[in-house]
């Protein structure tokens, strides 16, 4: 019931003088199709003005759930600075409710309803890994490390001490595969994002990357976002 009636909301926006568009992310499945409790904030698209950026974040409620709605052709330049504006303000916020979260919303192209991908515990870096073999040395136990970062040519590299090929390059389809090959004990993956990649695509591949059945190895919530 929750899903229709935020559905509504969207239609009101849009009918009551606000001609701004946004285009949600798409995603073939997702895991969370429903939430209770929530308020929504909007990250808009301007067609006029590509290179900027309007944040709507005045029905926002800090002990609510926090659904962010972003339009899929901003790039992650463009929407990493508010997220983390909105992180912050929640995280330091007096009303802030325990156990409230905070989800991206996307049309789940299967299921033709809308689908969440939650990111309350995701910390965004705007900085370049350079280097992966030496992220890698940087962890306890660099024989269950994977970096991996996801550019603009769609091209994948995956650096990795579980493979035995340090550094393979490879793509979506393939993600998923090589993802099961690094799922190790104790084994810890790194994400990279070219700060120039559309919001879509980044969907895109969280929404792989999360439903890639991993026994053993974690995600790391630190993501880096370089240029």
């Amino acid at each position: 019931m929750k899903k229709i009636i935020f559905v509504l909301i969207i239609t009101v926006l849009f009918s009551c003088g606000n001609k701004k568009t946004l285009q949600l992310p798409e995603i073939s499945h997702s895991k969370i199709t429903e939430i209770l409790d929530v308020s929504p904030a909007y990250l808009f698209y301007d067609e006029t003005q590509k290179d900027s950026v309007e944040l709507n974040r005045k029905n926002l409620i800090s002990s609510t759930n926090w659904l962010i709605n972003v339009d899929k052709r901003l790039t992650l330049k463009q929407v990493i600075p508010h997220i983390k504006y909105l992180q912050d303000k929640k995280e330091n916020s007096s009303h802030k409710k325990e156990g409230t979260k905070n989800y991206y919303t996307c049309n789940d192209t299967n299921r033709k309803n809308l689908g969440f991908v939650e990111f309350t515990d995701v910390t965004y870096q705007n900085e370049s890994l350079n280097s992966y073999s030496g992220i890698l040395s940087n962890f306890q136990d660099s024989n269950n490390s994977t970096a991996i970062a996801f550019d603009l040519s769609n091209k994948i590299i995956f650096a990795s001490t579980s493979l035995k090929t340090k550094f393979l390059e490879t793509t979506k389809d393939s993600i998923s595969h090589y993802l099961k090959k690094c799922d190790t004990l104790n084994g810890i993956i790194l994400l990279n994002f070219d700060e120039n990649l559309s919001f879509q695509n980044y969907i895109d591949y969280k929404s792989i990357i999360e439903n890639t059945d991993l026994k053993q190895t974690k995600i790391s919530n630190k993501e880096f976002i370089f240029n």
